[in-house]
């Protein structure tokens, strides 16, 4: 059975987190400025949640919340919705960088997501997927990913940086 999530609780954590990561990167000495730029539909369409600019330039950033870092698995997304066949976010996004965020410890992962994603492709049939639910109004939408261990993603994926928020 699916872990069931409200959109309400959902949508609290994400903004929770985006807020946390917008004053950790506001506060980086490189950081000339930081542009949410999740309500534009321009960057919807490439899954592209900020806008972080230095001094050697822009860099476009994914935001994926967690709430279970005990598991000391990722959960890559592989169906935003299966009712309606789309992709997950991780499979899509065109963002330079995950910025995989676990709430609790306030842990995050930087990933680089062209070589974590063209890992995550040559190995994804060896994870557990797992699905969870979100109702919406009177329906709901499952979203499904693989559970793949941290610990072996920071073993094979270069460029990989925690930081401790």
């Amino acid at each position: 059975m699916p872990r069931a999530y409200t959109m309400d609780a959902t949508n609290a954590v994400a903004a929770n987190a985006t807020r946390e990561i917008i004053a950790w990167l506001t506060n980086r000495a490189e950081t000339i400025r930081v542009e949410n730029v999740e309500a534009d539909p321009r960057y919807q369409k490439m899954d592209v949640d900020l806008i972080w600019v230095t001094r050697e330039g822009a860099r476009q950033i994914e935001i994926k919340a967690d709430r279970y870092h005990r598991t000391g698995n990722f959960f890559f997304e592989t169906a935003s919705n299966r009712e309606r066949n789309t992709p997950g976010c991780f499979l899509y996004t065109q963002a330079d960088w995950l910025f995989y965020y676990f709430v609790a410890p306030r842990t995050l992962y930087i990933l680089p997501v062209r070589e974590t994603r063209e890992w995550f492709l040559q190995n994804c049939d060896r994870f557990q997927e797992r699905a969870t639910t979100t109702p919406v109004g009177d329906a709901r939408y499952t979203t499904v990913g693989k559970l793949v261990p941290i610990a072996e993603v920071l073993r094979v994926v270069a460029r990989i940086r925690v930081e401790q928020i």
